[in-house]
């Protein structure tokens, strides 16, 4: 399995069999909750369509993986969404086929999507790897693969004793104790890992260090952290996320 990384996305190409074109929380609608809260946007829906399309066009993939998360609003349909999404999934799905892993914040999404699009919340296999949104306990049967989730956000953020810092999405990989997710792993099969991908919303963004310290779902409660791995969203490895733990306490 290949992995190719698109630091303008985020998003990630995992070549096997096929080329999936994976790509984690678009969020559209976020500006309309923004606005209730005060903080004033134009919608970017259009420009973070446009730039998905032109990912798709440059990663020419058989097949489009979104993680969850296409909408914002929970637990109903903001005017913003009510009106972007029909034509941003038409558009979407006009060049390329679907595949949709339901996220916490897609209560009714159901009904924007075809059936053939629309996979199991709490995951599958596609092509020997796994995905799921992650915001839940995942499917048993993915016991012993590599799970492609999003929901986190992750973020990598740097300070150096100037106070001067370097903040940038992040992908998170980790082996993780499946058997505290209720997965039997079977002997002499490879370890269940995990790989958090970063938001393809460019205004989504959540601290590493406090996805570590303060888990809010059950992969990242149970992952391995003394073993795990940070990678830019252009596929720089930084390295292990010990190393990163270790500054923050010098």
């Amino acid at each position: 399995m290949k992995m190719v990384f698109f630091g303008n996305g985020p998003a990630l190409v995992m070549e096997g069999e096929k080329r999936l074109l994976i790509v984690a929380d678009l969020h559209f609608g976020m500006e309309a909750d923004l606005a209730a809260h005060g903080l004033h946007f134009r919608s970017r829906s259009t420009d973070r369509l446009e730039r998905l399309m032109k990912i798709i066009d440059l990663a020419d993939p058989d097949l489009l993986v979104l993680l969850g998360d296409i909408k914002h609003s929970i637990p109903s349909l903001t005017r913003q969404e009510y009106v972007e999404l029909p034509w941003i999934l038409e558009t979407l799905r006009s060049r390329i086929p679907l595949k949709v892993f339901p996220g916490n914040h897609d209560i009714g999404i159901e009904s924007y999507l075809l059936d053939t699009e629309l996979q199991p919340k709490e995951g599958t296999i596609l092509d020997g790897v796994g995905y799921l949104h992650g915001h839940m306990y995942p499917s048993p049967h993915l016991a012993g693969h590599l799970m492609i989730i999003g929901h986190h956000h992750p973020l990598l953020l740097l300070k150096d004793e100037v106070g001067c810092a370097l903040q940038a999405p992040a992908y998170l990989r980790a082996d993780l104790d499946a058997g505290k997710l209720g997965m039997n792993e079977i002997a002499d099969t490879p370890p269940t890992r995990v790989l958090f991908m970063p938001s393809f919303n460019e205004i989504a963004g959540y601290d590493i260090l406090q996805i570590v310290r303060n888990p809010f779902s059950p992969l990242s409660r149970f992952m391995k952290k003394e073993d795990a791995e940070i990678i830019l969203a252009d596929g720089t490895y930084i390295g292990s996320l010990s190393s990163l733990l270790s500054d923050e306490t010098t």
